[in-house]
């Protein structure tokens, strides 16, 4: 069934209703449900949930996972990534988001844009914008991170950035074990090489990986590549030990 709005502007509606009429929460969000047809607020986002991309796509990743998502600048996969987090969220996941390139407010904004309640998720959603992110630091922030978590960094290519860190392929193999050992799901925003030629193939893959330094993609479970609303997804053929 169809939803009349965007599910963020019902829970906005939600949330009017609760303040125009002194209700729970959780009351205003059932009966906006009812509006559209379903028995429950619950029921409604789940099969919301269902229909997108991005359910879809953690739908395919378990715990222990690296997944590189990749794209040309202004492709989506930076909200690609978010939406992977918002997903998590609404099943009671926890979501990370490391980046060396978002304020704060930027990404607040982007996770509201795309259907991330802060009022709902606060205790679910952890950001760092450190500028110490390389592996090393990853693993001792999420030393206690819970089954499940849903770790997004952006990017790839700023992992070894800085000549003081260890190269990009130690790195990545040292997240790829720490993620099977945790039980989490790491997502790898990824740039894409300008040779990428759209009118050769609808998505960019494996070979058009922007690499400034050696590293062995098969070290990653599964790849989603973005282009002009399409998405590309697959599973590695071969896995390392």
């Amino acid at each position: 069934m169809k939803l009349s709005a965007p599910i963020h502007h019902l829970k906005r509606r939600a949330r009017a209703l609760s303040r125009k009429e002194a209700v729970p929460l959780s009351k205003a969000l059932d009966r906006i449900a009812a509006q559209e047809g379903y028995s429950s607020w619950s029921l409604l986002a789940t099969r919301a949930a269902a229909a997108t991309p991005s359910a879809k796509l953690l739908a395919q990743l378990t715990p222990g996972d690296l997944l590189l998502l990749g794209a040309r600048p202004g492709h989506g996969k930076t909200l690609m990534g978010l939406k992977l987090i918002v997903e998590a969220m609404k099943l009671g996941r926890r979501g990370v988001f490391f980046t060396l390139e978002y304020s704060a407010a930027d990404v607040v904004s982007r996770l509201e844009a795309v259907g991330g309640d802060m009022a709902m998720f606060t205790d679910l959603f952890d950001f760092d914008s450190s500028d110490a992110i390389n592996a090393d630091y990853i693993m001792e922030q999420l030393a206690s991170a819970q089954q499940g978590t849903v770790v997004v960094i952006d990017y790839l290519q700023l992992l070894d950035h800085r000549r003081s860190n260890p190269d990009l392929l130690v790195q990545v193999r040292a997240l790829k074990a720490f993620a099977r050992d945790k039980g989490l799901v790491i997502v790898f925003i990824s740039q894409i090489d300008r040779s990428y030629d759209a009118n050769t193939k609808p998505c960019p893959d494996l070979a058009d990986v922007r690499l400034p330094n050696p590293l062995d993609l098969s070290l990653f479970d599964k790849s989603c590549f973005l282009n002009d609303g399409r998405m590309q997804v697959e599973t590695a053929n071969q896995h390392p030990p």
